[in-house]
């Protein structure tokens, strides 16, 4: 598929790209678990802000590197480029970045004095907390080892839990709760469809052709 050909003498410009965007995944799982513990886990958001904007600014300047590596590549090589591992790197260093925006927005609904540490479905909160966690640990892991086997194993399974959120999302609309709790809910449960749907994205550029990039943005019913 797309990144296969980083296998056998891949250009040492192109594989500093790619541990890169790894890099990138791990400093958003860590945006992604600061922050959900701030609303889940009663950490007092002033005491972690400045370490959510510290590992935000990295994300956002390895972005900005990678775009310019791979532009500065592109150029110099030319036609002996490898046009497209430049497109694969262009389209999953875009969603890793959004992984930590979706993270930020958490943390901003912790900053607006939201607190879900005590409520009755907190198990349940903790138990898409941790699931998700751990996705965004695995696609750096996966993509960083070109696990191909485990990237068809994930995407199959989390396209099941992208329709579970987007019930979540519809359940919350549906129940009735005070708006201050709603609200929050929906939120949350649509920001983890988000991070978990981005996360799929960069793995599709290990198992599906260039033209299927972003497959999972769309709504299942509008995939061909």
């Amino acid at each position: 598929m797309v990144m296969e050909f980083f296998r056998g003498g891949a250009d040492k410009e192109l594989e500093q790209i790619e541990q890169t965007i790894q890099q990138m995944l791990v400093d958003c799982r860590h945006t992604f678990d600061v922050a959900i513990n701030a609303l889940l886990g009663g950490t007092d958001p002033d005491l972690v802000k400045k370490d959510i904007k510290k590992t935000d600014r990295q994300v956002n300047k390895a972005e900005r590197e990678v775009r310019r590596e791979l532009v500065v590549h592109a150029s110099v090589r030319g036609a002996q480029a490898d046009i497209p591992m430049v497109l694969v790197s262009m389209s999953i260093v875009k969603d890793a970045e959004r992984i930590g925006d979706y993270a930020k927005n958490i943390f901003d609904i912790a900053r607006e004095g939201v607190d879900m540490s005590h409520d009755e479905d907190l198990d349940q909160l903790i138990a898409h907390r941790d699931r998700v966690s751990r996705l965004i640990a695995e696609t750096a892991r996966i993509f960083g080892e070109r696990d191909i086997e485990a990237a068809h194993q994930i995407l199959q399974t989390e396209d099941e839990n992208l329709d579970e959120y987007d019930a979540l999302v519809v359940a919350q609309i549906e129940s009735g709760r005070p708006a201050r709790e709603a609200v929050p809910r929906a939120l949350l449960y649509r920001y983890f469809k988000r991070i978990t749907a981005h996360a799929m994205n960069v793995l599709t550029s290990l198992v599906m052709p260039i033209d299927r990039l972003d497959y999972y943005d769309e709504d299942k019913a509008d995939r061909w």
